[in-house]
């Protein structure tokens, strides 16, 4: 009898280890993936209130809910400093977090570029390139300054002579994009042109006086712009862009100076966000993009649609960051 059970019980873990055996090939031997989303998310402008950064992620929150695209709830909340390298900072202690999507653009780059932050976009999860804004130089409706060959002729006789502003730290987007641009236009000494950076609305600066032309993005000052409190020079698109005022914003290359410069926006995860977070997001981005109320979204800000998947979004990174090293090198700010 106990030879008989003993026989028996082998026979029994024999067949049990050949059932799990084929339920591990089946399923390749991972783990099932958890529900998700399983919680409230969180959602990061990692900059003030009423940014670009802002705009977009509480954009992408809207039409994520109005299209029920994401039943889980997105409160989005602000977390500026440093031109958004302190949040980045921050991002590197919730390795593995699948409830954190904060939005970034150019400034991911350069502030890991010209020594900022220790971290950059290899420090985070890449999931989506969705919308290209462009650079704008806004003076006040008074301002001596009526076209942007006017700023420039005043650099080239004086580097000094006007004082920029912008939300982003020196050496970040809203400062080398005017590099850019004067460089362009022949303006020599670059490094000597006065910038300052504010966490707060550049906007009131540069109406209140503070500074002579704030450096910014073209959504972000649209609304200043066609209430005509404030005068927008020239955006940096190769086009005309939007409708309206904001369509009759001249390009710099209409205005005799040959350089454009794209304000790409796209959406991170966490460093290390696990592959079945990655997953829906992916997938739920891709569906966004194409819903009419997306579509919608763009027209009225302006923006263009560049949206890239995960892959090619980190390959655009790649080239992109090579670019933005080349031009930080010749505006010696590496």
């Amino acid at each position: 009898m106990k030879k008989r059970c003993a026989l028996l019980a082998t026979c029994m873990l024999a067949a049990m280890s050949l059932f799990a055996a084929g339920a591990n090939e089946r399923t390749g031997g991972a783990k099932a993936a958890p529900k998700y989303p399983n919680g409230n998310f969180d959602f990061v402008a990692p900059a003030g209130a009423g940014g670009g950064w802002d705009l977009t992620i509480r954009t992408v929150a809207k039409v994520l809910g109005d299209t029920k695209l994401v039943n889980a709830s997105m409160p989005v909340r602000n977390a500026p400093g440093a031109g958004g390298a302190v949040h980045l900072g921050t991002l590197q202690t919730k390795k593995g977090d699948d409830k954190t999507i904060t939005v970034y653009s150019p400034p991911i780059i350069f502030f890991n570029l010209n020594g900022t932050s220790p971290y950059g976009w290899r420090n985070t999860t890449p999931l989506a390139r969705l919308i290209a804004d462009y650079a704008a130089f806004v003076v006040r409706a008074d301002s001596p300054y009526q076209t942007i060959n006017d700023v420039m002729d005043a650099l080239k006789k004086n580097p000094k002579a006007v004082k920029i502003g912008g939300t982003s730290a020196a050496g970040s987007m809203d400062h080398v994009q005017f590099l850019i641009v004067a460089d362009s236009a022949g303006v020599k000494n670059l490094d000597k042109i006065d910038y300052v950076a504010f966490d707060d609305d550049g906007a009131t600066q540069v109406m209140g006086g503070h500074i002579d032309l704030f450096s910014t993005s073209l959504a972000d000052v649209m609304g200043l712009v066609q209430s005509g409190d404030l005068k927008c020079l020239a955006q940096t698109a190769d086009h005309r862009v939007g409708e309206g005022a904001q369509h009759d914003i001249p390009t710099c290359k209409e205005e005799g100076i040959d350089v454009t410069f794209q304000n790409w926006r796209g959406l991170f995860g966490s460093p290390d966000m696990p592959d079945y977070a990655v997953a829906y997001w992916r997938d739920t981005l891709k569906k966004m993009v194409q819903t009419q109320e997306w579509k919608d979204m763009e027209k009225q800000y302006g923006w263009d649609d560049v949206y890239l998947d995960k892959p090619e979004f980190e390959q655009f990174l790649v080239e992109t960051e090579n670019s933005y090293k080349d031009i930080l090198t010749k505006i010696g700010m590496i």
